[in-house]
């Protein structure tokens, strides 16, 4: 019995880290699997330039905000806002699911792609990092068979309604790492990243393999 024991133990003990421990390829999204900023885009199309302009005319704080705190997260989570007031959450899934029908695969780059798909049955799990709300580029993500889509999160009120505020902290820099390690654990392998921006760095410097900048090719 205590043989048998022993041996269970030592299997277990074999077996065990490849069971805990997640290998991921993680891919920033705007920029990097796109040619253009998902979110700016969903905006243009939904409520049209004219509109979006007018919201920062109309509402200067926003920019000044912005460029006092450069805090990007505050911005769109209170543009989004004036944008369309307090919309329910099922109402914006409605309409961000319409903006992805629409765009289809016409944002992604394709040599970015094909380095996505040669990640495909390889063992890996492949996630989009964005900064981008989650409810939006979810809808890109199935497009393209992503295992997980970790984003900014919108917020809403206990009655489901848009607020001008996230739900957490802006999905860039080291919040990058922080929901990788949430989603995946502590002691997950970050095989290979990809990203474009100066909020990509954390997430480019924690993988094994980081890739800046190497996408070129537009749609």
């Amino acid at each position: 019995m205590r043989e048998s024991r022993i041996r269970t133990l030592s299997i277990m003990a074999r077996i065990s880290p490849s069971v805990r421990r997640a290998r991921v390829v993680a891919f920033d999204f705007d920029g990097t699997l796109t040619c253009k900023d998902s979110f700016a885009a969903f905006l243009t199309a939904t409520c049209g330039p004219a509109r979006v302009g007018a919201a920062f005319v109309l509402q200067p704080r926003l920019g000044l905000d912005y460029l006092a705190t450069r805090d990007r997260g505050a911005l769109k989570a209170r543009l989004l806002r004036r944008l369309l007031g307090p919309v329910a959450q099922g109402e914006l899934e409605t309409l961000m699911r319409a903006f992805v029908a629409r765009t289809g695969m016409g944002l992604f780059r394709p040599d970015a792609l094909a380095a996505w798909r040669a990640y495909a049955d390889t063992g890996v799990q492949r996630v989009i990092v964005t900064a981008s709300p989650d409810l939006l580029v979810g809808g890109f993500g199935r497009l393209i068979g992503a295992d997980r889509v970790i984003g900014t999160r919108l917020g809403f009120s206990a009655e489901g309604r848009l607020l001008p505020a996230l739900d957490g902290e802006n999905c860039r820099g080291a919040e990058k790492v922080r929901r990788l390690r949430e989603a995946f654990g502590m002691d997950f392998i970050l095989q290979a990243a990809y990203g474009d921006t100066s909020g990509d760095k954390e997430m480019l410097a924690f993988a094994k393999e980081g890739h800046y900048r190497v996408f070129t090719q537009k749609p």
